[in-house]
């Protein structure tokens, strides 16, 4: 699915690169990070992998090291839209001490920490994006294996803002897997609080007149079940979602 985005775009106007720089989000992560980080070490196009440790009280960052990804870390969590910025910041760092003559900014992979060895699957993001096709991929998973409590009021939320505030609606519009080009990332700052991040993204770069598709990506992640700790987040990600709406519909004028 592909959105109403200009045929052109600003975010096309550098030299391309060839490559992407995955950003990988994790806060207590340590049963499934190494084997994430080891599964995008596999990716051709993906010449480096950073984990940004977000508070975890595990060995979260230690095993991403080990598994090769350049790992900069929080003190205390500062949530998801947070750690996109740290590591979009550390990507930048690393291509300011290691220029690439002739390629501009690598575009920016996020992955979700729980995919573990399906995290190379997220190599169709990519295509489009460096080929210029796109400035914004989002993943559109399957149905997952152990589907529990879902996620459909977060989910509707998201999708019928997205459709009011930017004229699109999305399959998945809380997928956290996108690759997305430098310009756009910037486009898209400041990010959203929490867990809006996405869904305010995705609007954003579409009011931007920026060109989004959705990619199907056959990627499994630890789902969430049905106990208080799950209920909690839900509600979480609805206040999040519910707010980036809001601040939005603001900056219209109402609406």
């Amino acid at each position: 699915m592909t959105s109403p985005g200009s045929a052109s775009s600003p975010a096309g106007a550098s030299t391309p690169s060839p490559t992407v720089a995955v950003v990988v989000p994790a806060k207590d992560e340590e049963e499934r990070i190494a084997r994430t980080v080891e599964s995008l070490r596999s990716l051709a196009v993906a010449d480096l992998v950073v984990v940004v440790d977000d508070g975890s009280s595990d060995a979260t960052a230690r095993r991403a090291r080990d598994a090769g990804a350049h790992v900069v870390a929080h003190r205390r969590n500062r949530g998801k839209a947070a750690a996109m910025q740290t590591g979009a910041r550390a990507v930048a760092a690393a291509e300011a001490a290691a220029p690439r003559p002739g390629t501009g900014p690598r575009p920016l992979l996020f992955v979700d920490a729980d995919l573990a060895e399906t995290a190379a699957r997220t190599a169709p993001l990519t295509g489009p994006v460096l080929a210029g096709a796109a400035d914004l991929t989002i993943a559109v998973l399957p149905r997952q294996a152990s589907a529990g409590g879902g996620r459909g009021l977060v989910v509707g939320l998201a999708r019928r803002g997205t459709l009011r505030a930017a004229g699109w609606s999305p399959q998945q519009p809380l997928s956290g897997m996108r690759c997305l080009t430098r310009p756009a990332f910037e486009a898209a700052l400041p990010l959203a609080r929490g867990w809006g991040v996405e869904t305010a993204m995705t609007i954003d770069l579409l009011r931007a007149g920026l060109r989004v598709q959705e990619v199907p990506c056959d990627l499994q992640h630890r789902v969430s079940g049905t106990d208080l700790r799950a209920q909690l987040h839900r509600a979480a990600q609805y206040r999040d979602v519910a707010l980036a709406l809001a601040r939005r519909r603001l900056l219209l004028g109402g609406g």
